[in-house]
């Protein structure tokens, strides 16, 4: 859909991921071409007031870095969403055969990315990898740049979907990442924290459910005040979905570039490709596909 609108002309608001296979990212840069920017991504949390001012501190404590901690623990869908009262959710009214149509045209895509991978590995890509820990690879990218190299990845139990994910990795000038995602179908709050931690403090950002409009991101700055220790704390209610629908129109009528645009978009499909590689080295499956090369 964003390589149709392209082909006409047209700027784009692209939901994460921007595609599953980095050659579909390739063909949407060269719909794009050279001119000003037309596809923005999805990614609100790039928008958020508390980023923002985290990437501002970041930028005004020269000290270096050295890791970054990502924590997600993701209740049930349903569980984030009872408090909204919705009435049914998921596909209703399309066609047997249409969603068969676009289930396999899902399978061909995994297939290109990976090679024929078992389903597991192709369903941790496209729907945990590609549809959830993208959004925290944005930030850490924004914030401490995207990862170089992919270390280590595991997932467990092996009988649970969705399971729980590890991710280590390294990041530009030395900085340790490391990520925990865990999908605890009964856990009773959504949590998602990112911590960056330099050689005088540390930038912590606490993340509300996105379901609950409004809400703050806190912003905690741990910092040196002579012999202590000065915590400062920020909150904003100034919503993220509409900070990017913002950001969106300043790219229509300003040609302004995105937070993030096919570029950020095609970096992250890399990473997920080799962290699902990583991975499937761990249980002796070799990947084929883009992944191969990745």
């Amino acid at each position: 859909m964003a390589a149709a609108a392209l082909g006409q002309g047209l700027p784009v608001l692209c939901e994460k991921p921007l595609a599953y296979t980095l050659a579909e990212a390739d063909a949407l840069a060269s719909l794009a071409g050279t001119g000003p920017p037309r596809l923005q991504l999805g990614y609100m949390k790039l928008h958020d007031p508390a980023v923002r001012q985290a990437r501002r501190e970041l930028d005004a404590n020269r000290a270096a870095l050295r890791a970054v901690e990502v924590t997600v623990l993701l209740p049930s869908p349903a569980g984030q969403l009872a408090h909204a009262g919705v009435v049914g959710s998921g596909p209703t009214g399309v066609p047997t055969a249409t969603m068969e149509e676009l289930r396999l045209d899902t399978a061909r895509l995994e297939e290109r990315a990976l090679g024929p991978a078992p389903e597991e590995l192709r369903r941790l890509y496209t729907e945990v990898a590609l549809g959830s820990l993208v959004h925290d690879l944005a930030v850490v990218r924004l914030l401490a740049g995207a990862p170089e190299r992919v270390e280590h990845a595991d997932a467990w139990p092996p009988d649970r979907w969705p399971p729980s994910v590890a991710v280590d990795a390294l990041l530009p000038a030395g900085v340790r990442l490391t990520v925990r995602w865990h999908y605890l179908d009964r856990y009773p709050a959504y949590r998602e924290e990112l911590r960056l931690y330099h050689e005088e403090g540390s930038v912590t950002l606490a993340f509300p459910s996105p379901y609950l409009l409004h809400a703050p991101t806190v912003l905690t700055v741990t910092g040196r005040d002579g012999d202590a220790a000065k915590v400062c704390e920020h909150r904003s209610t100034v919503e993220a979905f509409e900070e990017q629908l913002a950001a969106f129109h300043r790219l229509v009528t300003e040609g302004a570039p995105p937070a993030a645009g096919i570029a950020e978009g095609r970096a992250d499909i890399l990473t997920c490709q080799r962290i699902v590689r990583c991975l499937a080295a761990r249980r002796g499956i070799e990947l084929g596909g883009e992944a191969a090369a990745a």
